[in-house]
């Protein structure tokens, strides 16, 4: 039997979703040099997705995520270890950290590391567990095997 959530639940995930992505994406790109990261951006993005799961069900879930969730798993699998072993490519130490300076003209210039890739790369990882986690639970029927 499928239960319908009240008009404030579907209300206030409307309204949570938006600002706890914006927040967790602004976690995972100043985490590098301060408090924040991928760790702490997936989980907040993770929640948002906790909000949709308890608003809309499995289906709202598999609606919001562009791809499977092994695959993002796997892309963030994939790119911390790439980053991770980008150092021994150029000869450095194992989670070596560079830095590339842009220089936008009027803007400013910009510095992007590759400790931001690593953090990305965690921050897939850890929406690809939550969502992995959250399309399990609930009535075996639903679920896609």
């Amino acid at each position: 039997m499928k239960v319908r959530p009240s008009l404030l639940v579907e209300t206030g995930a409307r309204t949570m979703v938006p600002t706890l992505l914006v927040v967790s994406a602004f976690l995972l790109v100043v985490g590098h040099d301060s408090p924040g990261g991928g760790f702490v951006g997936g989980l907040l993005a993770g929640g948002a997705l906790l909000v949709v799961f308890l608003s809309g069900g499995r289906a709202a879930v598999t609606s919001m995520l562009p791809v499977p969730a092994g695959a993002i798993l796997g892309a963030g699998i994939m790119t911390a270890v790439a980053t991770a072993i980008g150092g021994l490519v150029f000869g450095r130490a194992l989670l070596d950290a560079g830095k590339l300076e842009i220089d936008a003209g009027w803007f400013g210039s910009w510095s992007v590391g590759s400790a931001l890739l690593f953090d990305v790369g965690v921050f897939l990882v850890v929406v690809g567990l939550v969502s992995t986690v959250l399309l399990q639970l609930g009535d075996p029927e639903e679920r896609e095997e």
